[in-house]
């Protein structure tokens, strides 16, 4: 099959990580780039050969690309979606979806009526250590319990100063991924108790979530987040996590050593991921999550099959972050509502 064509709207912050993945994934290839910005949008065709616009109606027009690839801001999303849609082109989106739950219904509601595919860009579930330790669950028997966590001190406000003057601010910007993580790891979730924190100087939302959630397995999981952890060395940008099962433990501890435990025995492994050529060492992490993310939704898109973080998949994440916000407020357990 001939090459799927692309294009990248917005090419700020974290999308340099989408722009330049696009260039190592088989069965596509990016022939336009758009932003507001006519420097970020010249700077994003020289590094990938693309056409670069200012304008989205103006760029569906001329390159009308196969797929478009979103990487705005949130309260973008619902309008270029619609454009995109119109023009007849798949879409994956950034995460998160929109500012609130009823936004992702109605996107979802404009995709569905346009016929096209839509995936949510939510690419931890995509970094290869989470897929390896998924991979070794089955030798710990029935899962009950997890602790999945992610603290940093890492200034994500430095690169997008946007996020300290948002009211809703890790449990949407981060805790979205690390609660796609435990769905992802032990399933759906019944309910969810969570307590936020605001815990940042000069940040208008909670910089620290701690949640617990009952997942319709019965199993039971620990979520805890935070940008103002005091920890050297810093484990950032990894997510560390523990799931004790009926027949043993797996332990994913930091620099990438998994840990599986059972009666009499200790076995480890290194699975650190690997990294693209192109990579920051201190985001390959997550820039080799991002190539994974954008290499699945091209081969879906080819093959037919189902998207993991399909728009309407990606709902229910989105419902727990709506619920963690309503059970922080009420003080009680709260079931999502997707």
């Amino acid at each position: 099959m001939s090459a799927l064509r692309g294009a990248v709207i917005g090419c700020g912050f974290f999308a340099q990580n989408h722009l330049k993945a696009w260039g190592d994934i088989a069965g596509a290839e990016l022939v336009a780039v758009c932003d507001l910005d006519p420097a970020k949008a010249a700077a994003a065709a020289a590094l990938t050969g693309a056409e670069a616009f200012t304008d989205v109606d103006a760029m569906l027009a001329a390159a009308r690309p196969d797929f478009v690839d979103i990487a705005t801001t949130m309260e973008t999303h619902e309008p270029l979606v619609a454009k995109a849609a119109a023009a007849g082109a798949d879409i994956i989106c950034q995460k998160p979806f929109a500012p609130d739950i009823a936004g992702v219904r109605r996107i979802l509601q404009t995709a569905e009526a346009a016929g096209i595919r839509l995936m949510v860009h939510e690419n931890f579930r995509f970094q290869s250590p989470l897929i390896e330790l998924r991979r070794a669950m089955p030798a710990i028997g029935e899962p009950f319990f997890a602790h999945i966590a992610w603290r940093t001190g890492y200034d994500v406000v430095a690169g997008q100063p946007y996020l300290a003057k948002v009211e809703r601010f890790i449990l949407l910007d981060l805790g979205i991924h690390v609660l796609d993580v435990a769905r992802f790891l032990l399933g759906d979730v019944a309910d969810l108790y969570a307590r936020t924190q605001r815990t940042m100087p000069g940040a208008r939302g909670e910089a620290q979530a701690t949640m617990t959630l009952r997942h319709r397995s019965g199993a039971v999981c620990a979520v805890t987040c935070t940008y103002t952890n005091r920890i050297d060395p810093d484990p950032f940008p990894q997510t560390l996590a523990e799931i004790e099962g009926r027949d043993g433990t797996l332990r994913l501890e930091r620099d990438y050593r998994l840990e599986l435990h059972r009666p009499g025995s200790l076995e480890v492994r290194d699975i650190r991921p690997g990294v693209p050529s192109w990579a920051d060492p201190q985001w390959a992490l997550a820039q080799g999550s991002v190539l994974n993310t954008q290499q699945h939704f091209v081969d879906c898109l080819k093959s037919g099959a189902e998207f993991q973080t399909s728009g309407r998949d990606n709902l229910k994440t989105f419902a727990l972050v709506e619920a963690a916000y309503a059970s922080a407020a009420s003080g009680q357990p709260v079931v999502p509502e997707a």
